[in-house]
């Protein structure tokens, strides 16, 4: 009974699945990750901590599954991109992962941008000078933390990093590197300049692997850590979000996944790679593919936020309706008319990421006043995101990638409220997908292909249903467009002024 195994190094839990191909998830299992903010803005986790859950994972998902070592015929890793891990020269951590999400280097930043044209960069390594560069979080280091980065000898990512404690081979996936800014777009390979920006031995970056590739096989140590058979090949890994975008089957140009996580993300299918600077670029999973991509800072952690100090007072009514605090609020805010009475929110709790990289930036509330109530803010929350999805997709056709047909995943997709708000904002089709269990998925079929098991790369849908579709109503369309364009308006005004007074 051939099986796979796919491995989920997130930021808030890893997660495992065991699938028998074609189409049978036989078990899935977390074991939850510890966030460290020792400073504002600082975001780190413990990669040793990645490692103990994948070695108590596995075992858990070859006893639930009812399967034995040498039924697991590949194993694919998958995580957060691009998180940052380092290694000395006798291979021990030098110091906690620096996460995507973290927000130390924005000097950094600017001394990039001030040393090399940004639009020559975009333009070479398809991704813009952000936070996001791996090459300004080292130079962060290289100020503050100098023994540290004195004794760097190997940077890589979270999935890269245990593929190497589970087959002892060093390797970058090229989603990692291309997004980490060291690799050139349109051949494909690291450059060695580019590394340099960083201030690190070209040879720190370890040889780039694709996600379909057979990296290695697990080494004896590492099977008797985890319970597999020595030698089980394991492929080169995948970035997250294209993974999931995968499984959830946005393989066609034009296609688009909203991910309504803890972050909101929008994901769309081309054939074409176009830089830009306003967006992130990474490769597709299916060869020949590329995935233009926008992460928001926040997302479903705004809402979460937003219940937990502010709308405590209605659990008790929640309770008494049977429902959760979050739908008890999606129901108030259903009776509110489209355009929340006049009450905006621009989410951008955390500075916001695409497409304005503006770190400095913070949410905003207009047009709130006494004869307000929850259901109206709640529901301005609601379409604060949907209007930041608009504008992404404004992007989008900018950048020439039409979109044509819209998926939505991931936990806040439950909110039928959330997807009619955001159906009405872009005026489009929704299409709900049920039983995605993440991005694990993604890298499973990876590993299912990279062993023969099948050939098929729309293999991963299958096991994907798709729910109810949410149709837009087009009598909301004035007062979205009207609302869009002064999302839009506010936050302009707002930073031209920031800008003015030197903030």
């Amino acid at each position: 009974m051939a099986c796979t195994i796919g491995l989920d190094i997130g930021t808030t839990s890893t997660i495992g699945i065991l699938i028998r191909p074609p189409e049978t998830v036989l078990a899935l299992a977390s074991r939850p990750v510890s966030l460290s903010s020792p400073e504002p803005g600082f975001a780190e986790e413990d990669p040793e901590e990645w490692w103990r859950n994948v070695c108590a994972l596995i075992p858990e998902l070859l006893t639930t599954g009812g399967v034995g070592p040498d039924d697991i015929a590949a194993v694919g890793v998958t995580g957060m991109l691009p998180a940052v891990v380092l290694l000395d020269a006798r291979d021990r951590l030098l110091r906690p992962s620096i996460q995507q999400s973290d927000g130390r280097c924005g000097r950094e930043v600017a001394a990039l941008a001030a040393e090399v044209s940004e639009a020559a960069f975009t333009a070479r390594t398809g991704n813009g000078i952000n936070q996001q560069l791996v090459s300004a979080k080292l130079r962060w280091l290289e100020t503050h933390e100098p023994d540290v980065f004195a004794d760097i000898a190997t940077v890589f990512g979270s999935y890269d990093y245990i593929n190497w404690k589970l087959t002892g081979q060093r390797a970058a996936e090229r989603n990692w590197a291309l997004e980490a800014g060291f690799v050139e777009i349109k051949s494909g390979t690291l450059a060695p300049d580019l590394i340099a920006l960083g201030h690190i031995a070209p040879d720190a970056v370890p040889a780039l692997v694709a996600s379909h590739a057979v990296l290695g096989g697990v080494t004896a140590q590492a099977a008797q850590a985890t319970g597999l058979r020595p030698g089980t090949p394991v492929t080169g890994g995948a970035a997250d979000h294209i993974s999931s975008a995968y499984a959830a089957g946005i393989v066609s140009p034009g296609d688009v996944l909203l991910k309504f996580g803890g972050a909101a993300d929008i994901l769309i299918a081309t054939d074409t790679p176009v830089p830009d600077r306003r967006m992130y670029l990474d490769y597709h999973l299916v060869p020949g593919l590329f995935v233009p991509n926008g992460c928001m800072a926040t997302g479903g952690a705004a809402l979460n936020w937003f219940a937990a100090h502010f709308a405590g007072g209605e659990r008790a009514a929640a309770q008494q309706a049977g429902l959760s605090l979050h739908a008890h609020l999606d129901r108030l805010a259903a009776q509110i008319p489209p355009g929340a009475d006049g009450v905006q929110v621009i989410p951008y709790f955390l500075g916001e990421k695409t497409p304005i990289h503006d770190p400095h930036a913070r949410g905003i509330v207009t047009g709130l006043s006494l004869s307000h109530g929850l259901g109206q803010v709640w529901r301005a929350l609601l379409e604060g995101f949907g209007y930041a999805f608009r504008h992404h997709v404004a992007v989008f056709n900018d950048m020439g990638h039409p979109t044509t047909r819209f998926f939505a995943s991931d936990g806040g997709a439950r909110s039928r409220v959330w997807m009619q708000v955001v159906a009405d904002i872009l005026q489009a089709d929704i299409q709900l997908l049920t039983g995605h269990p993440g991005s694990c998925l993604g890298t499973a079929w990876l590993a299912a292909l990279a062993a023969g098991l099948s050939s098929d790369w729309s293999g991963a849908h299958r096991f994907v249903d798709h729910g109810d579709l949410v149709r837009p109503n087009p009598d909301t369309r004035p007062v979205y467009d009207a609302g869009y364009q002064r999302f839009r308006d506010d936050y302009e005004r707002l930073a031209d002024n920031r800008i003015r007074a030197g903030v």
